[in-house]
């Protein structure tokens, strides 16, 4: 965990408000990959993860997020939106569920609303490598549009990299999802990040698609998320307990009882803060973080809303 101070907090866009991060002593903060995202303390129980924006690759004194004000905010824009300079915070180091795929092709990276966080720093990433790509930035509106000006500075000279879709005087969206994947290169790797409808959208655009080159973050669950189950036993091998997880509780909830601390945030199996190695018994997964080929593997899980297939698991807690 990272000790930071609000060095800055000011809006950018209707009901966006960027946050500048900086440690108290001035002391360089790890170096951040495209896609990074930090978990930010926000208050008791209250953290919410947050992508990074910004150029990555290099040590840096600071780091900025940018953050929609939801209407149905559980707690954690508001909380962010009231943020003020000087502020204490406490961080995790950055981590990511959404990274850059390594090798030469082509991206195409499209995002909605605030989802044009992490979308922005790919790009910056992907000029790095000196690997090509395209953008596709969709708004409400140029005044609810956030980082529109770091977007015209990236586009240049290559301004036909960056394409801008404000939605419709009729309130529909003018970005044609369709029409982009079926217009990306053979290669391409594709990204997405924006609200429910664009990636539900995205989804079926790219169904008939090679799963490896299709990549999403999400901000919210595609479905309801599923709880409850049998009970079943959960032994942590480095705490030395034996658990009971009744039908109706999450095995975080159970950790947590038991005075074991580790991280979470979401609570529901979009964030990653809570994956936990697995060293036996069989994950019942049901978040959208791990892949086709990690749920295959059986070794990792997401302990806020995934159970397991059968009574036992032990964990590396």
């Amino acid at each position: 965990m990272i000790e930071v101070l609000v060095d800055a907090a000011f809006d950018i866009a209707d009901e966006v408000r960027q946050v500048e991060l900086r440690t108290a002593d001035g002391t360089a903060l790890p170096a951040f990959a495209a896609g990074d995202h930090v978990e930010v303390h926000l208050g008791p129980d209250l953290s919410r993860c947050y992508s990074l924006v910004g150029r990555p690759g290099a040590v840096t004194h600071a780091y900025h997020i940018a953050v929609a004000l939801d209407p149905a905010s559980r707690g954690g824009s508001k909380a962010v939106h009231a943020l003020r300079e000087g502020q204490a915070l406490t961080i995790s180091a950055p981590r990511s569920n959404f990274p850059l795929a390594p090798g030469p092709a082509p991206a195409v990276l499209i995002a909605g609303g605030i989802g044009i966080t992490p979308i922005l720093t790919m790009a910056y990433g992907l000029n790095a490598e000196d690997r090509p790509w395209q953008l596709h930035y969709a708004f409400r509106s140029p005044t609810a549009a956030a980082l529109l000006p770091e977007l015209s500075t990236l586009a240049a000279p290559g301004s036909e990299r960056v394409r801008l879709y404000p939605d419709e005087p009729t309130g529909l969206p003018s970005i044609d999802l369709s029409a982009l994947v079926t217009a990306a290169p053979l290669n391409a790797e594709l990204y997405c990040c924006g609200p429910a409808g664009m990636l539900d959208a995205f989804a079926a655009a790219t169904r008939d698609l090679d799963p490896a080159r299709v990549h999403v973050e999400r901000f919210t669950r595609e479905a309801p998320l599923a709880t409850g189950g049998d009970a079943l036993t959960v032994r942590l091998s480095r705490s030395g307990l034996t658990l009971q997880v009744g039908p109706e509780d999450t095995i975080l909830d159970a950790v947590l009882d038991a005075g074991v601390d580790v991280e979470y945030s979401c609570m529901e199996g979009i964030c990653g803060s809570c994956r936990t190695r697995v060293l036996r018994g069989v994950p019942d997964h049901r978040d959208q973080v791990l892949t086709e080929r990690e749920r295959a593997d059986e070794d990792i899980m997401m302990i806020c809303c995934s159970r397991a297939k059968g009574d036992d698991l032990e964990l590396d807690l």
